[in-house]
């Protein structure tokens, strides 16, 4: 049962009024305050100040000032008249009973759209920062493109200078040639001609030279070409060699997927379409502590190719960090899919999936199925100890959790 405060005191004037409660040596962060146009609420535990107010306030304009051990209230008033008391004189439970839901509620409604508000605001931000950056990325590859277009106009401009100066250059040659031998002038373009034919003739001759010292052709053969058969760590009588000729051939055919239907594929750069290079800017992301950057590469990364195993469990790892428990179990579960047939080249992997699944059902307390992946884990690893020291713990959790519902029974 809280103890009413009584000892405060008040003022006003046509337009205000001002209440101050006395806070009884409580600090500023243990004082609740709910305020509304009918309802004025102070606790401070055991304290508590209630006031059912004489006339509606302006709500948007009130203030309070908490500290020095006291709470001022100024609440402007809604009608500038001078009010005959500060609360209503009623006693009936019911009445006032009603005003204090009226302003919880009110109070409630207040505090989401706040909260609506706020999450809209960094909403808004977030897009103008990730807009921004992109024009900036825009506009670094615009400039790029006409550096590399300027540099291209600028070449041709010096080769077509070039050309011309080595036609002039030839020209020049050829009318020194002609002032030097000049021999009988022929009508027309008679002379150049014959210097024409004569360059043919002249090059016949040297193309029947050539083929004349060319050697003859080689006899042709085959060259038998053997391949080193793969050899697999397990012995002849245990080799799962189908097994692991599919495992390969799945890993390759998943390499050389990649969905070209996206539409963010237009801005992404030659790097950000490879999806091991995103693996890679995950892992990074994720050994510095940035989860929610490592699951967006993750997230691009299964975007771009949906049949990578590694990212999936990697995405596990992020959401186990974010407690984002049922993702975890959702992405663990895709990447154990993903990893079959079961050989000895994704038995780690498969260690790392089973792990990081029984992990998130731990903590969403299911330890049965829990134990199950630590189980599986433990037959691809029977030696490791630490998934021998985990799987005891759930053991005995499971263990003692059923000795306390027999006892309770």
């Amino acid at each position: 049962m809280p103890l009413h405060v009584t000892d405060y005191t008040w003022t006003q004037t046509d337009s205000t009024v001002h209440i101050s409660v006395p806070l009884k040596g409580a600090t500023a962060a243990g004082v609740d305050i709910v305020s509304t146009e009918e309802y004025l609420k102070v606790h401070f535990p055991p304290f508590l100040f209630e006031a059912f107010l004489f006339e509606p306030v302006d709500d948007d304009r009130s203030s309070a000032k908490v500290g020095d051990g006291v709470a001022v209230f100024t609440l402007p008033k809604k009608t500038h008249k001078v009010w005959e008391h500060l609360m209503i004189t009623t006693g009936d439970k019911e009445t006032k009973r009603e005003i204090r839901e009226r302003a919880l509620l009110t109070q409630e409604q207040k505090l989401s759209a706040e909260l609506k508000q706020k999450a809209e605001k960094r909403q808004a931000e977030k897009k103008y920062a990730l807009e921004t950056m992109m024009k900036l990325e825009r506009e670094e590859r615009d400039r790029i493109q006409q550096m590399k277009d300027a540099e291209r106009e600028k070449t041709t401009v010096e080769l077509a200078a070039w050309q011309l100066r080595q036609k002039q250059e030839a020209q020049q040659n050829q009318n020194h040639q002609i002032q030097q031998n000049p021999g009988t002038k022929l009508p027309g373009n008679r002379q150049t001609d014959i210097r024409k034919n004569n360059q043919v003739h002249s090059d016949a001759e040297k193309k029947k030279k050539i083929r004349a010292q060319l050697p003859p052709p080689r006899t042709c053969g085959n060259i038998p070409v053997t391949f080193t058969p793969r050899v697999f760590p397990t012995a002849l009588r245990e080799s799962r060699v189908p097994e692991e000729e599919e495992w390969l051939k799945k890993q390759a055919e998943a390499r050389r997927a990649m969905s070209a239907e996206l539409e963010e594929l237009e801005d992404l750069t030659e790097e950000e379409r490879n999806p091991d290079w995103l693996k890679q800017k995950g892992d990074k992301c994720f050994s510095n502590g940035d989860y929610v950057g490592a699951v967006n590469a993750y997230s691009l990364g299964i975007r771009l190719n949906r049949k990578l195993p590694a990212l999936y469990s990697n995405r596990a790892a992020c959401h186990l960090k974010l407690r984002n428990l049922h993702k975890a179990v959702e992405d663990s579960s895709k990447a154990l899919d993903l990893l079959t047939p079961a050989v000895s080249a994704n038995a780690a992997a498969r260690v790392r999936a089973s792990v990081r699944r029984g992990s998130a059902f731990c903590q969403l307390e299911l330890y049965a199925e829990g134990l199950q992946d630590y189980e599986a884990a433990l037959k691809i690893e029977p030696h490791n100890e630490e998934l021998q020291r985990d799987a005891q713990i759930i053991r005995d959790i499971i263990q003692g959790s059923a000795g306390t519902q027999n006892g309770t029974k």
